[in-house]
């Protein structure tokens, strides 16, 4: 079980790792205006892409918590350090779906709350 929670763990990064490549140096392109399902009107918005850049900064941010939890390990410092950052996403996850666009639940959390059951089982 150890083995499928840090495949999903390192799934959950590399999402993150995409998503603040996507939001902090790609918002201008086709497929992140898909993926954000950007309007029209805001697209040419230079405050709007520092906005995003914010974003991606922060989905950076986890991204490299969770890569640090896989590096450290199964111990429990390790293991410590994916659990929050998997809450983290969880959280954010939800948070966004009931703000923003209810498809994040799935699309972002899913992933994240799989993990989280498989850390959860490891204890």
């Amino acid at each position: 079980m150890e083995i499928f929670s840090a495949v999903l763990v390192g799934i959950v990064a590399l999402e993150h790792l995409f998503i603040r490549i996507l939001e902090m140096f790609f918002i201008r392109l086709k497929v992140a205006k898909r993926a954000f399902k950007l309007p029209k009107h805001l697209e040419g918005d230079r405050n709007v892409a520092i906005m995003f850049a914010n974003q991606g900064l922060y989905n950076g941010f986890l991204a490299a918590g969770l890569i640090w939890g896989l590096i450290l390990g199964s111990n429990s410092v390790g293991y410590m350090v994916q659990l929050f950052f998997v809450i983290c996403v969880v959280v954010a996850a939800i948070y966004s779906g009931f703000t923003s666009n209810k498809s994040i639940i799935i699309k972002q959390g899913l992933q994240a709350i799989l993990a989280l059951i498989t850390l959860l089982s490891v204890i």
